[in-house]
Formats: C-alpha cells, sequence, structure tokens
C-alpha cells in the first residue's frame, strides 16, 4: 500500500470530527481522469454509484481524544486516490468498525460481495462515511457502526453491549476507528444467523461470514489494519 506506515493503535474514548467546507485540490485537479477510472469502475461493476462520501484531514490524537476534520466529496474521486495508492497524503478515510466478539470469544467478519468496490475484502462490518452520518455538524460514528452492523448483518442495538473507547488504528491512508461489541451467543449461533439473513437478500453486501478465534484464523484478505487489531486483542 504506497503511502502506508506501520499501524499505530489508539485507545481514546472521545471522537471530536467536526465536518468543515473545503475544496479538495485533488479532485479539482483530476477530475476528468477521477471521471474515466469511474467510468471503467462501472462498466465492471454496474451496482457502484457515485454517491457523496466523508473524507478526513488533521488527525490529533491528545489524552483519551481523537480529533480531526471531514470534508465532503464524490465516491469517484475517493475511489481513484484509493486505487493509485493515495497520492493526497494529507487526507484519511477514516471509518466506524463494530467488532462483534461473541461469547465464545470469537470475531465476526464479513467477505464482501463480488459486485461492491472491496470485493473479496474480509473486515469488520463498517462503511466511508457519508452525509447520512453528520449529527450536529459533526460525523457520528458510534451511528455509523451501528447502522452498518445492522445493514450487514441484521444485528441491532440492544442485541449487544458497547466497550466504551474506541481502538484507531492509524496507517497513514486509513483510520480504522473500531469498538468492540460483545453479543451474547457462541460463533457459530451467531455466523448461522447472519448466513440465514444474507440467504433472504437479493444482493446481500456480504458473500460469506468468517470467524477468527486466533491468530491462526488471520487472513490475508483482511487489511492490515484489521490483522493489527486483532493480533494487540489476541496478544491481550
Amino acid at each position: 500500500m504506497s503511502g502506508a506506515r506501520v499501524p499505530v493503535i489508539h485507545r481514546v474514548r472521545a471522537l471530536d470530527l467536526v465536518v468543515e467546507a473545503w475544496t479538495w485540490p485533488f479532485a479539482e485537479a483530476r477530475r476528468a481522469e477521477i471521471s474515466a477510472h469511474f467510468a471503467d469502475k462501472q462498466r465492471e461493476k454496474p451496482a457502484m454509484w457515485n454517491g457523496r462520501v466523508l473524507l478526513g484531514r488533521n488527525p490529533v490524537f491528545a489524552g483519551d481524544r481523537l480529533s480531526a476534520s471531514y470534508f465532503e466529496t464524490d465516491f469517484a474521486s475517493f475511489l481513484a486516490w484509493r486505487d493509485w495508492g493515495f497520492p493526497d497524503p494529507s487526507v484519511f478515510n477514516g471509518f466506524g468498525m463494530g467488532a462483534v466478539r461473541c461469547a465464545d470469544g470469537a470475531f465476526v467478519l464479513g467477505e464482501m460481495g463480488q459486485h461492491t468496490s472491496n470485493a473479496g475484502r474480509i473486515y469488520f462490518p463498517s462503511g466511508t462515511p457519508d452525509l447520512d452520518d453528520i449529527r450536529d455538524g459533526a460525523v457520528d460514528i458510534s451511528g455509523s457502526v451501528a447502522r452498518e452492523l445492522e445493514e450487514e448483518t441484521g444485528l441491532a442495538p440492544g442485541e449487544y453491549d458497547s466497550e466504551l473507547h474506541w481502538h484507531c488504528v492509524y496507517t497513514g491512508p486509513a483510520l480504522a476507528m473500531i469498538r468492540v461489541l460483545t453479543v451474547n451467543m457462541a460463533g457459530d449461533a451467531v455466523r448461522e444467523r447472519i448466513e440465514r439473513g444474507l440467504a433472504a437478500q437479493d444482493q446481500p453486501e456480504l458473500s460469506a461470514i468468517h470467524l477468527v478465534r486466533s491468530p491462526r484464523d488471520l487472513n490475508p484478505a483482511m487489511p492490515r489494519f484489521v490483522t493489527a487489531f486483532l493480533e494487540a486483542q489476541f496478544a491481550a
């Protein structure tokens, strides 16, 4: 991953993620190339659409708080930035993840379907923040995690207990804000329940469910920020 650094994990309780008006020079300067790139990707995966997303700038970790500013851009610009190796290192993709941990200690991860922009990748339920995640001028990562978890797995608030703090795994281009969500069911039972829900959907976002019980279950299809978090959990 060009521009990536060794993952650093910060444990925080407060997220101060203000949304500000800002024009992304990369998106403006390379608009024609970005549009052509997205058109190519859309021909490969017609379900892909160019919605609005939120990316971050200027992350600061101080005490138990993460502060950063977010700005609005189009998905096509984000996709080109990602696919071209993160040519602008001043921005990052900062998103929430729900690390579902079962009663037997197993973590639940999903494999992205072939129609998605991250086909084959395995990670916790998550999504790049969008305009629906803005609350009172800031990005509501807690709400984003709850929404993505329910959309992808069917697990609703009230069915899990949330840790109060976040494990922020920072790699430079990515900042994964991971919160452990404990479900009072065994891993196999949770996987079977999610799989039943996926089978009832016409085009589920996930194509498979993976359980990770130890470092032996880590997979090259998992992004480094996911494996770094899991390694730290098992080491603890």
